[in-house]
């Protein structure tokens, strides 16, 4: 029952409902437990975080056909896709950090300045705390293994925030972390947008959110309060350059495979292309060629074609194709099915509704520009993308585009890939985000890089003490 105010010891008090009140003490308690946890010293053992990436490793072996399934009831994933991208890539992620996680707890060596010899001097990793992990929708399972995995290879306790829009995988996971990882220092919390709020009420020591910028500014804002760092992935416009020289079929068969991978709900898909208006037509041609080969006459038929996740996005994507040009292949849809078919689109003025914000979804806008100035230019006027795509085979394009272009991350000649190298950060600039991860940038972003400088007392020069000596003023003019 909903009260609007009463007293307590006389003071005048907001009343919520009872289950509210229920839930905001239960996530207060489950971040305290994750700091009581953390607080014990015991994340911080190597021992400990091998633990829990061995935990990891357990999991993803032994329950993938649950992940499988679940991520085929929340988004229609096909098998491969949804073992591809959310089981084999996490196996991949996790091991390279087993690899390596001993190498880089190690204290690093720097030089040490003239002044302030003898001593020795360090920068030495240690764990940031308390971490928060919210995860998107569209890679429910991946993008909370991920960067979980980072933090714990760094020493962290955790608190996951599973999609809500994903609710078999968001189970999933709060079913089976605590059973394959130390359910004391890695906490799960779902639900929908108050648990989310009432989670980032709380103090942590980084937040680590993927999705899209409007719940990223609110994430930022919550951060404010206790001063917390964030790293931010969120997305953006990806556009994809395809210049004359470049093989179009290859060109094609890559767009395709990329842009309808996970139905288009993938946050680096690119999102729209930019194509020499000498090869546009025959381009348009190809993609609508490959489109045809992959699912057939029927994409709706085909086991190896996804659905938008909920009929509020189907609607919203639906609602981006009048005014937003011609139908080259594709548009047919169902939103009981949540059945959206890979549609291209041609002849799409520069301000039509699907030009305007990310697209998230299986809709590839396909416009003629004249040169690729014009199309530098055009990616230029808009927010810096999450990836760049250039499909040529000219390696003057290639340095043209990376010297006068800004965004996360550049791929040439594919889709998606550059998303699978350890070595690489991933992560966006400006409107598609701040801080990156994978690899060993995982454990840098989870991390704090102390600088520890040790000097021995048997030597105490005391050049740089009162008084100061025309004498010590020469001398320290020229050391200094």
């Amino acid at each position: 029952m909903y009260q609007p105010e009463s007293r307590e010891n006389g003071r005048v008090i907001a009343l919520m409902p009872e289950r509210t009140r229920e839930t905001v003490s239960a996530i207060a308690e489950t971040v305290a437990v994750a700091r009581a946890g953390f607080d014990s010293g015991l994340t911080r053992a190597y021992a400990w975080r091998i633990a829990q990436l061995d935990g990891l490793l357990r999991l993803l072996s032994s329950e993938e056909e649950a992940v499988v399934a679940a991520l085929k009831a929340d988004l229609g994933k096909p098998r491969l896709e949804a073992w591809s991208a959310e089981v084999s890539d996490c196996i991949h992620a996790v091991r390279y950090l087993r690899k390596h996680v001993k190498k880089w707890m190690k204290p690093e060596r720097v030089s040490t300045s003239l002044l302030a010899l003898p001593g020795t001097s360090r920068i030495v990793r240690e764990p940031l705390g308390v971490v928060l992990v919210i995860a998107p929708w569209n890679y429910p399972f991946s993008l909370v293994i991920q960067p979980l995995a980072g933090a714990l290879a760094a020493g962290n306790a955790a608190v996951i925030k599973p999609s809500e829009v994903a609710p078999a995988t968001s189970a999933l996971l709060a079913r089976v972390l605590p059973k394959y990882l130390d359910a004391e220092c890695v906490r799960v919390v779902e639900g929908g947008v108050a648990e989310t709020t009432e989670v980032l009420a709380q103090r942590y020591d980084h937040i680590f959110y993927t999705g899209n910028g409007a719940v990223g500014r609110v994430v930022m804002q919550a951060a404010v309060k206790h001063l917390t760092p964030v790293t931010l992935e969120l997305g953006g416009k990806s556009p994809c350059i395809v210049d004359e020289s470049v093989d179009l079929e290859v060109a094609a068969r890559r767009i395709v495979w990329g842009k309808f991978y996970n139905c288009g709900q993938t946050c680096v898909a690119p999102d729209y292309v930019l194509a020499h208006r000498n090869v546009h037509d025959r381009l348009l041609r190809a993609l609508s060629e490959c489109v045809r080969a992959f699912w057939g006459d029927d994409p709706r038929a085909s086991a190896d074609y996804g659905r938008i996740v909920n009929e509020r996005h189907h609607r919203r994507l639906m609602g981006l194709l009048p005014g937003s040009g011609r139908v080259v292949v594709g548009g047919q849809s169902d939103e009981r099915e949540r059945f959206l078919a890979p549609t291209i689109l041609a002849d799409v003025p520069e301000q039509a509704p699907v030009m305007r914000d990310e697209i998230f979804g299986p809709v590839l806008p396909v416009l003629p520009v004249a040169s690729l100035d014009e199309a530098i230019r055009f990616i230029n006027a808009r927010p810096k993308p999450l990836a760049v795509y250039l499909f040529s085979s000219s390696s003057k394009s290639y340095e043209q585009v990376v010297s006068h272009t800004s965004s996360g991350g550049l791929l040439v000649n594919h889709a998606l890939l550059h998303l699978t190298v350890p070595g690489l950060p991933f992560g966006g600039v400006g409107e598609s985000g701040m801080g990156a991860y994978h690899g060993k940038h995982s454990f840098e972003t989870f991390s704090h890089r102390k600088a520890v400088l040790r000097k021995p007392t048997v030597l105490d020069p005391t050049l740089m003490y009162p008084p100061y000596t025309p004498s010590k003023t020469t001398w320290l003019r020229r050391l200094l």
